[in-house]
C-alpha cells in the first residue's frame, strides 16, 4: 500500500508549531544528527547552544525537543530549577515518567536521599552552633569539599549557584556534615547517599537510561540554563559521558545544552570531535521579518521600526510582536525607551502598572506580587494569571521572574521618571519583606536565623530593595549582614549571595559604589575565600570600633577553621584590641591557642571570657578539655561538671569528662560517662577509643577491639584511632594486623611520631630488630621528648646488650617522667648490666614504691639479682 505523503497544509502547520520561526541551520544540523547512526563518525553527542540573554536558546532547544521527538526519541528538560545533582535527576526521571517509562528504582533511592538529607542537615545547623571545631580538615574531607560539597543539595537555595567557595572551609563544613551525620543517619549507605550523592544516583540513573534505550530510537537529555547550572553539572556530566566511572551510558543519547557562554575547553576542548558548537546570534533581518509576519506583523514601516528598537533580539522582537501594532502610530514615539514599547499596546492601564510594578523585585510569587501591585484583592488573582503568561516572564511553578533584557530597561524607566516613586515602591517592598522576616525569626536564636533558608531569602530581598530605595544608609547594614553571612552555616556560600545582591542592586540603581563593593568582594571570594572578602571589607570601611571587632572575630573563625591559626591569632588580638570586652575574641583566641598546642594560653584567654560572658557552654567544656590536656585533672573536672550543667546535652563534655577520670584511675565513673556521651551520639570516633582504653583496663579486650574497629568504621582516617587498634592487635598477639594498622596510619600522615614508635615495638615483636630501631629513630627526631619511645628504643638496646646506649635512653625518660614505674624497672636492668647495683637498688626501691602489690611481686627477683651480685643478668 503506498505511503501517504502528508499534505502541504500539515506541512505548513508543522513548520509554525508553537509559533517557531528562524534557526533553520541549527534546526538542519540537529535533525541531520539524528539521521546518523552513534557509530559514525559524524554524528555527535553533544550539542551546546550559546549566547547572549534574550537571543532565543530556551525556543531552539524547545524546537530541538520537539524536532527528537518527531523521531520518535525520548526526551527530558531541565533548567535551572533544579539546585543539586539528585533535584536533576529527579527532573529527568519525571520527564520519562510523562512519556510511559517510569524509572522505579531511581524514584525510590531519590525518595530515601531526600529524606536523609532533610536528617543531615538538620544535624549539621546543630554542629554549627557549637564553637568546638576540629584542628584541621581531615584529608578526605578536603577531597570531598573539591568534588561535591557544592552538589550534595543539602544548602537550601544554593546548589548551582553556589559560586567559587574556599576548599579548606568547605571541608570543615564536610568535617561538621560527618559529625552531624553520625547523629541521626541509620547506616554507612545512608551517608553515602547524603555525603556522595552522585556516586550513588549516577550508576542508577544511567541503569534506567540502559533499561528504556532499547525501546526508542534515541534518548534526548536537554539542560537549559546552563550559564547557571554548569558549575554543578558540567563536571558530572563530563564525567558521566567520557568516564565508565559510574557505568556505561547508552550510545543512543544525545545531550543539548544550552547556555550564555560557550562550553569550558580545559574540560570540553579536546572532544571537538564529538561536540557541536551551535553559538546564537540576533535574528537577522529575514528572521526577524518571518516572526512579525507569523504574528501578522507585515507593514513595512511598523516592521522597520520593530528592526530598529530590537537589534533582532528574539525576547523583544517577540514581545512587540505579539501587540501586532497596525501601523507606526501604534508603535508611538521613536524616541520613547524600549520599555514603553514592550507596552505600548496593552491599553488597561492596571495591568501596564501591574508590569511595570512586578520588575521591582528580583523574583515574584502570589505574595509578592500582591505586595508590589496596588490593586483589589478581587482583581489580584486574575492580574497575576495575566502577568505569568507575558512571553517575557519566566514561570517556574511558585517563583516567576522576568527576563533580563526586559526587566533592565523596566527598572531604569521607574527609576528616571519618578526617582521619590521609586525610592517609595521599594521602601515599601522592603518593609513587606522585613515584615515576613519577622514572623520567621520569631523564638529562634542568631545561629538558628542564619541557619534558615527561608528566613535568609526573606532578608536578601529585604537588603536588596533598601539599598535600591536609598543605597547611602542601607549599605552599611547590608555589609554588616555580609559580615553575619560569613560566619553562619555554609560560610562562604552564603556570603556569595549577599555580595551578589550588592552588586545587583549597584546595576539596577546605577550606584557605581554598591556596584564596586559586589563586585570586589565577589572577586575577594572567589580568589580567596571568606578571609579574603572580610580583609577588603576591613581595609575599606569604616565601621564603628565594635563592629570591626566583630569583623575580625568572624574573619579568624574562618582562618582557624582552614588551620592558619597564626594568622587567626593575629586576627582575634586586633579584635581585642578594639574591643576589650569582647567574649568571642577571647574565646577564639583561646581555641586558636588550642589548635596550635598552647593549651595554657588557651587556659588563660577561657578564663577571661569566662569573666566576661559567664556560663557559656563551650567556653566551660573546651577550657576543662584544656585542663585535661595539661593534666590539671581537678580543675578539669571542675569545668566538665559546670558544662555538663549549663548543657546536659552537650555529648563533647561528658566524652571528655569520662576521659578525665579513666586517667584518673576511677574506671567505672569514667565508663558511665563515655557511655552516655554515645547515647547522645553513638557514631562518635572520639568518645569510641576513650571507651576502649576502659575496657583495656578492665581487661575486656574483644569489648576494646570492637570500639576500636567502630572508631576505624566511622572514620577511617583517623590516625589515633589506627595506632590505638594498632596497639590492641599487637597486645592480644595479632602483630601482622597491627602492623597493617600503623602503615595505614603513617601512609595518612608521615610525620606521626606516635605510630613510628608502635610499629617499631611491633616490628622488633615480629623479629625485624633493625627496621623497629629504624622506626623508634624516626619517632625521636620527631618527638625528642617521648618516653615512652625512649624506653622502647632502650629495651632494644638492652636485647642487643646496649646497656650503656640503653641507660642514655632511660635517663632522658627518667628526667621526663621521674616517677613511671615501667622507666625505672628498665633502668635497673641496664644498670644491672653495667654493674652499678647501687643505682640499680635505689631505682628498684623507687619501682617497687610506686607499683601494686601484683607488680611488686613481679619485681622481687629483680631484687634477689641485685643482692647476689648477679652482673650477667640481662632480662626480667
Amino acid at each position: 500500500m503506498a505511503r501517504t505523503r502528508p499534505s502541504m497544509q500539515d506541512l505548513i502547520r508543522d513548520r509554525r508549531r508553537r509559533g517557531f520561526v528562524g534557526r533553520s541551520a541549527e534546526r538542519a544540523a540537529f535533525r541531520q544528527n539524528l539521521d546518523l547512526p552513534p557509530e559514525d563518525e559524524r554524528h555527535r553527542f553533544l550539542f551546546h547552544v550559546h549566547g547572549n540573554a534574550g537571543v532565543g536558546k530556551t525556543f531552539l532547544v524547545r524546537e530541538l525537543e520537539q524536532l527528537a521527538r518527531a523521531r520518535g526519541a525520548l526526551t527530558a528538560y531541565v533548567d535551572d530549577g533544579v539546585g543539586s545533582l539528585p533535584e536533576t535527576m529527579a527532573a529527568i526521571s519525571e520527564r520519562f515518567a510523562r512519556q510511559g517509562h517510569r524509572f522505579k528504582d531511581l524514584d525510590r533511592l531519590l525518595a530515601t536521599h531526600r529524606e536523609r538529607s532533610h536528617e543531615a542537615e538538620s544535624a549539621a545547623a546543630a554542629a554549627q552552633t557549637s564553637e568546638l571545631q576540629p584542628s584541621a580538615p581531615s584529608a578526605a574531607s578536603l577531597t570531598a569539599a573539591r568534588a561535591s560539597l557544592v552538589g550534595l543539595g543539602l544548602v537550601p537555595g544554593v546548589g548551582a549557584f553556589a559560586g567559587a567557595v574556599d576548599p579548606a572551609q568547605l571541608a570543615h563544613g564536610a568535617d561538621r556534615l560527618r559529625a552531624g551525620i553520625g547523629a541521626r543517619l541509620r547506616s554507612q549507605e545512608d551517608a553515602r547517599l547524603v555525603l556522595s550523592p552522585e556516586r550513588v544516583l549516577t550508576p542508577v540513573l544511567l541503569d534506567e537510561l540502559a533499561g528504556v534505550a532499547t525501546e526508542a530510537p534515541w534518548l534526548v537529555l536537554i539542560f537549559d540554563t546552563y550559564e547557571r547550572t554548569a558549575p554543578l553539572l558540567d563536571g558530572w556530566l563530563h564525567e558521566v559521558m567520557t568516564t565508565d566511572r559510574h557505568g556505561a551510558l547508552p550510545a543512543n543519547v544525545v545531550v543539548v545544552t544550552a547556555g550564555q557562554r560557550p562550553l569550558d575547553t580545559a574540560r570540553w576542548g579536546g572532544l571537538a570531535d564529538f561536540v557541536a558548537d551551535v553559538p546564537l546570534a540576533p535574528f537577522t533581518a529575514a528572521e526577524t521579518r518571518g516572526l512579525l509576519a507569523d504574528r501578522g506583523v507585515v507593514a513595512e514601516p511598523v516592521v522597520e521600526e520593530v528592526l530598529r528598537l530590537t537589534g533582532g533580539l528574539p525576547v523583544l522582537v517577540s514581545t512587540l510582536a505579539e501587540s501586532r501594532p497596525g501601523a507606526p502610530d501604534d508603535i508611538g514615539d521613536p524616541s520613547a525607551t524600549a520599555v514603553e514599547r514592550f507596552l505600548k499596546w496593552e491599553q488597561d492601564p492596571v495591568r501596564r502598572a501591574a508590569a511595570l510594578a512586578c520588575a521591582l523585585p528580583r523574583r515574584l510569587d502570589a505574595d509578592v506580587f500582591r505586595a508590589a501591585v496596588d490593586c483589589p484583592e478581587t482583581e489580584a488573582d486574575a492580574l497575576f494569571g495575566w502577568l505569568r503568561g507575558l512571553p517575557f516572564v519566566t514561570d517556574r511553578g511558585h517563583r516567576i521572574q522576568y527576563h533580563d533584557v526586559v526587566r533592565a530597561p523596566m527598572l531604569r524607566l521607574q527609576r528616571l521618571r519618578s526617582p521619590r516613586g521609586w525610592a517609595g515602591r521599594h521602601t515599601r517592598l522592603a518593609e513587606t519583606f522585613e515584615g515576613w522576616r519577622t514572623e520567621a525569626e520569631a523564638g529562634l536564636d542568631t545561629a538558628e536565623v542564619w541557619a534558615d533558608g527561608g528566613w535568609r531569602e526573606l532578608r536578601l530581598a529585604e537588603s536588596y530593595h533598601r539599598l535600591c530605595a536609598n543605597a547611602r544608609t542601607a549599605l552599611p547594614l547590608v555589609l554588616r549582614d555580609f559580615v553575619e553571612a560569613c560566619d553562619s552555616v555554609g560560610g562562604g556560600v552564603f556570603a556569595e549571595r549577599w555580595a551578589r545582591v550588592l552588586a545587583e542592586a549597584g546595576e539596577d540603581t546605577d550606584t557605581e559604589l554598591v556596584r564596586t563593593w559586589g563586585r570586589d568582594l565577589l572577586a575577594a571570594l572567589a580568589d580567596g575565600g571568606v578571609p579574603a572578602a572580610l580583609g577588603l571589607l576591613l581595609n575599606r570601611t569604616g565601621f564603628e570600633e565594635r563592629w570591626q571587632a566583630r569583623a575580625r572575630v568572624v574573619r579568624g573563625r574562618a582562618l582557624r577553621h582552614a588551620g592558619a591559626y597564626e594568622r587567626a591569632l593575629a586576627e582575634f588580638d586586633r579584635a581585642i584590641a578594639l574591643d576589650p570586652e569582647l567574649a568571642q575574641a577571647y574565646r577564639g583566641r583561646a581555641f586558636s591557642h588550642g589548635g596550635l598546642g598552647d593549651h595554657e594560653a588557651g587556659v588563660a584567654d577561657l578564663d577571661r571570657a569566662d569573666a566576661l560572658a559567664p556560663d557559656h557552654p563551650a567556653t566551660v567544656t573546651v577550657r576543662g578539655e584544656y585542663h585535661r590536656i595539661l593534666g590539671h585533672y581537678d580543675a578539669a573536672l571542675e569545668d566538665l561538671d559546670r558544662g555538663i550543667a549549663l548543657n546536659p546535652s552537650h555529648h563533647f563534655a561528658w566524652a571528655s569528662r569520662g576521659a578525665v577520670r579513666q586517667l584518673q584511675g576511677r574506671p567505672d565513673e569514667a565508663l558511665a560517662d563515655l557511655n552516655h556521651a554515645l547515647e547522645l551520639k553513638p557514631e562518635y570516633p572520639w568518645a569510641l577509643i576513650r571507651r576502649a582504653r576502659v575496657w583495656r583496663a578492665f581487661g575486656e579486650h574483644g569489648r576494646q577491639l570492637a570500639d576500636l574497629d567502630e572508631a576505624v568504621r566511622l572514620y577511617p582516617d583517623g590516625i589515633w584511632g589506627l595506632c590505638e587498634r594498632g596497639d590492641a592487635l599487637r597486645a592480644a598477639g595479632r602483630p601482622a594486623q597491627a602492623l597493617a594498622d600503623y602503615d595505614r596510619a603513617l601512609a595518612l600522615d608521615d610525620t606521626y611520631a606516635s605510630a613510628y614508635a608502635s610499629r617499631g615495638v611491633c616490628r622488633g615483636a615480629l623479629g625485624r630488630p633493625e627496621e623497629a630501631l629504624a622506626d623508634l629513630d624516626r619517632a625521636l627526631a620527631l618527638q625528642p621528648d617521648y618516653p615512652w619511645a625512649l624506653r622502647q628504643r632502650a629495651e632494644l638496646h638492652l636485647e642487643r646488650d646496649s646497656h650503656d646506649r640503653a641507660l642514655a635512653d632511660l635517663d632522658r625518660a627518667r628526667a621526663l617522667r621521674p616517677d613511671e614505674a615501667p622507666i625505672l624497672v628498665c633502668r635497673v636492668r641496664a644498670l644491672l648490666g653495667l654493674g652499678r647495683f647501687e643505682e640499680a637498688r635505689a631505682d628498684l626501691d623507687r619501682a617497687i614504691e610506686l607499683s601494686s602489690d601484683t607488680e611488686r611481686a613481679r619485681l622481687a627477683p629483680l631484687g634477689e639479682r641485685i643482692a647476689a651480685g648477679n652482673t650477667d643478668e640481662r632480662r626480667s
